[in-house]
């Protein structure tokens, strides 16, 4: 399990969840990606799978949008040392 990112000051707060969400929809894949590689799947189980990492790809896809922005942002925001 991914461990939760630390609490950012509350101007951050939407990064925060931003990446909390994000790690959690990284292990969702991770955890199909490896039911795919089993040997038993069903036909049925194999779709199963499919479609769910197409849903959690999208979800990624729409999720991180905007992202890299708030990052940079926060980048941004470190004293400079």
């Amino acid at each position: 399990m991914i461990p939760n990112i630390a609490p950012l000051p509350q101007t951050q707060s939407t990064l925060s969840v931003l990446l909390d969400e994000l790690g959690e929809e990284c292990e969702k894949v991770l955890i199909l990606l490896n039911q795919l590689k089993l040997s038993t799947l069903t036909d049925d189980q194999r779709g199963d799978i499919l479609a769910e990492l197409t849903g959690s790809v999208c979800h990624l896809h729409v999720h991180t949008e905007d992202l890299p922005e708030l990052i940079e942002d926060e980048i941004l925001s470190l004293p400079d040392d």
